[in-house]
């Protein structure tokens, strides 16, 4: 029936009802707002009853809605008089009886039904705090984001205004002083004390090439792939631990720890031993003693010896006792 359909628009749902009989129930096409359908019906006996629910589905069911909405009733005539409104309401709502407004009065001729929701939230079932389906909170920080990654990449890869010059093991690079000093303290320290640096707009970063150099600025201005960076992640370590670019050393931490494997344990023991990686360290030495790992790579265990610090041998002598227990 055409004054069973329910108009909305952004928040607003708005009920036509065109031919109430005097004893009658009318219920409303279902209609959306926020992630559910709802509907109205209005019943009368003496009073007049307005229900406003959701409509039952799995939806409802696992995420009921935390509704806090106001309604009206309004003369359908092109005065639009107002004839009642409700209190502001909030409360879950998950089926028909869960909100019933009882209206003391009674209407002639056609009139409408306008619920204005206020706010929508879901309702975890395992308790929690109930969170807004129309905040914008994240989708505006992920949007301002990606926004400002764009225009970072713009400016590293152009060279947009870009005021320092990197000198790398086989050729030179164009970067800002700004970003850098931002992201590292010896960066900040080279440009902001009368250092060579700060005269010459020039910084020297020859250990690295220029493929590994880039690499690092791609991550400085938050554009780094994940394909580079496990490619040239080692170097990476080593400009963390020089630069003091904390963020950068623990991820690469974490992920030579991700892929540990007999290949390459007493390598990653050492770059842990060198960079003062103690998670690494650790989860090296339990790699080979704990789980037995020391058998598949005794073969390499002298060239690692002729060259490992004494101390880290230490180390490795004393977790041999810790887990040696005479038979």
């Amino acid at each position: 029936m055409a004054d069973s359909r329910v108009d909305t628009v952004a928040r607003l749902a708005q009920w036509k009802v065109d031919n109430f009989g005097p004893c009658s129930y009318k219920k409303s096409d279902p209609f959306k707002v926020g992630i559910w359908n709802w509907y109205l019906s209005i019943e009368r006996n003496r009073y007049l009853y307005i229900h406003l629910f959701p409509e039952p589905s799995r939806i409802s069911k696992e995420n009921p809605p935390v509704a806090k909405f106001i309604l009206r009733v309004f003369n359908a005539s092109s005065s639009r008089k107002l004839y009642i409104t409700s209190a502001v309401h909030e409360r879950v709502l998950r089926t028909y009886d869960d909100f019933v407004w009882h209206v003391d009065t009674t209407f002639v001729g056609r009139f409408i039904i306008d619920v204005e929701f206020l706010d929508l939230k879901i309702c975890p079932l395992n308790g929690g705090e109930a969170s807004s389906v129309w905040s914008y909170d994240g989708k505006m920080q992920t949007i301002a984001e990606q926004s400002t990654l764009s225009c970072l990449s713009c400016m590293l890869d152009e060279a947009i205004y870009a005021d320092l010059t990197i000198i790398t093991s086989d050729g030179t690079l164009r970067a800002h002083k700004a970003i850098l000093s931002a992201s590292s303290p010896v960066f900040q320290s080279m440009f902001h004390h009368n250092l060579k640096e700060k005269e010459s707009s020039t910084i020297r970063i020859e250990d690295m090439s220029p493929e590994s150099c880039t690499v690092l600025l791609s991550y400085l201005y938050g554009t780094i792939k994940q394909e580079d960076f496990w490619k040239h992640r080692l170097a990476l370590l080593g400009a963390a631990n020089k630069y003091d670019i904390g963020g950068l050393k623990d991820l690469c931490e974490e992920s030579l720890l991700e892929d540990l494997n007999s290949g390459n344990v007493l390598e990653r023991l050492n770059e842990a031993w060198l960079y003062q990686l103690h998670k690494l360290k650790k989860g090296c030495l339990t790699f080979l003693f704990e789980f037995g790992k020391i058998y598949d790579v005794r073969d390499e265990m002298n060239n690692f010896f002729q060259h490992a610090h004494r101390e880290l041998m230490l180390e490795m002598f004393q977790e041999v006792l810790a887990i040696w227990k005479p038979v």
